[in-house]
């Protein structure tokens, strides 16, 4: 297994898609990497992209608030995206460029072996939970694979244009708090994704 440093210059370095072209930054991820929590969004947005950070606009912003009204501090959490590149304009990810990328978020989880696992938004759920993911009837529901625990919310950036699903983000942050507060880790960890 690839070290830390190993994974994140060779992420850093990565020429598999057309997205290291036009990159600032790679987004590698960010937090403790002995996490019990794992958030995974799609893609690094223009304040990502410049700063080399994940979540760290106005969407990251409105994550944090989260975390702290259910007691989480963002500090104890790792935050990472599929895509390490931001995709122009802040388009939707092409399943190529997922394809190309995934080994990468696969091995920051076999590294970090969290508890719980989180999908920021449909795309990243439809990703790591299922194709036919449907955000809106299934935010906040918990799956099993492979010995993790997954769920999906809605993305951040999602709640800034629709602020009426804020109170389900809530009620699904806090049902995350509770999981995770009677989860145990893994005892062996087998393919998540």
């Amino acid at each position: 297994m690839q070290s830390w440093e190993e994974l994140e210059a060779a992420c850093r370095g990565c020429t598999r898609c057309d997205l290291h072209k036009s990159r600032t930054n790679c987004v590698f991820g960010v937090g403790n990497r002995e996490a019990d929590l794992m958030f995974v969004g799609e893609a690094p947005g223009a304040r990502e992209d410049e700063s080399g950070i994940p979540f760290v606009g106005a969407a990251g912003k409105l994550l944090d608030k989260y975390l702290g009204a259910v007691g989480i501090e963002r500090e104890s959490v790792y935050i990472a995206n599929i895509l390490k590149c931001r995709p122009p304009d802040n388009r939707d990810p092409l399943p190529a460029e997922q394809d190309a990328c995934i080994d990468y978020l696969r091995a920051q989880v076999k590294l970090i072996r969290p508890k719980i696992i989180v999908c920021l938004g449909r795309i990243s759920a439809m990703r790591l939970i299922r194709p036919d993911f449907k955000i809106t009837k299934e935010h906040g529901v918990f799956f099993e694979k492979s010995g993790f625990a997954l769920c999906a919310v809605y993305h951040p950036a999602a709640l800034l244009r629709d602020p009426a699903k804020r109170e389900d983000m809530y009620t699904d942050m806090k049902a995350i708090a509770a999981r995770l507060a009677e989860t145990d880790k893994p005892a062996a960890l087998e393919s998540v994704l």
